[in-house]
């Protein structure tokens, strides 16, 4: 068998484990997947005439304020999820099982493979339902077209790829579970200081900065561009860049620390 072939055989092998395991143990998913949805039903309900009216300038309008808010929200939900696949790795490379994966004939990198795209097929369902939950209470998206909405889809995908292999690393070094758990709660607290909640420019000027120059705000001013037709401008390239470079900063880090053996 080539090394190409065995490299498919033992990934996907790999992938079924770990969704497998999601499906038996769903607690962690539905808790890191409420955190979106419990905060897009308290924006809206709660704070959505106001923030739709200092938005706007003028009245309040839920709807719109629906609008602005869920590309944030989903892109928060990718981070959210992917926080279940930092606590995973760690509890593989604590628990001894990796130990006996060595020992085994199996491709040495199948194990993370499979848990990047499990993660990755996770963080799309989890958009999915979120993306359900907005349609329910009134989000709408009726400019976009077909290739928009595939453009959209192809960003998530990548976002989701980039944050997972990041969540492996922080998995990787981290000695048990709790602590991965905490290593990786930058992925839900930038959004919290992007443009997913109030425009930049209604920030005050010093805070500016720190939500401009982020991963986050970039992806998200490109999904609402997509989805709602607002102005994209540069957005569309700095979100494919911040992508690509944790993509590839988390594939070598997380490559490197699963080489040397070591949670350390």
């Amino acid at each position: 068998m080539s090394s190409l072939s065995l490299a498919v055989r033992d990934s996907s092998t790999m992938l079924r484990r770990n969704l497998l395991h999601a499906r038996r143990y769903p607690s962690m998913t539905l808790n890191l997947l409420l955190t979106p949805i419990m905060l897009l039903l308290l924006f809206v309900y709660l704070f959505g005439d106001v923030m739709s009216a200092g938005i706007g300038g003028g009245g309040a309008d839920r709807s719109e304020y629906i609008a602005y808010l869920v590309p944030g929200l989903v892109l928060m939900t990718i981070g959210s999820t992917t926080i279940g696949t930092a606590v995973s790795v760690s509890n593989d490379m604590t628990e001894g099982i990796i130990a006996r994966f060595r020992t085994m004939a199996i491709h040495r990198g199948s194990v993370i493979i499979g848990h990047v795209i499990g993660s990755v097929l996770q963080s799309i369902a989890s958009v999915v339902l979120v993306g359900a939950v907005a349609v329910a209470i009134g989000f709408r998206s009726t400019d976009a077209t077909v290739l928009e909405w595939l453009a959209a889809f192809g960003l998530l995908v990548l976002f989701a790829t980039a944050l997972t292999w990041i969540a492996v690393g922080m998995g990787l070094i981290s000695p048990n579970a709790e602590a991965a758990s905490n290593n990786a709660m930058p992925l839900i607290f930038l959004p919290l200081i992007s443009s997913a909640f109030v425009p930049i420019d209604a920030m005050p000027g010093w805070f500016q900065p720190i939500a401009e120059y982020q991963p986050f705000t970039p992806a998200i001013e490109t999904l609402r561009g997509l989805l709602l037709g607002t102005e994209i401008g540069a957005n569309g390239w700095l979100a494919v860049g911040w992508c690509l470079g944790l993509a590839v900063l988390g594939y070598i880090w997380s490559k490197s620390v699963f080489n040397r053996g070591t949670t350390r």
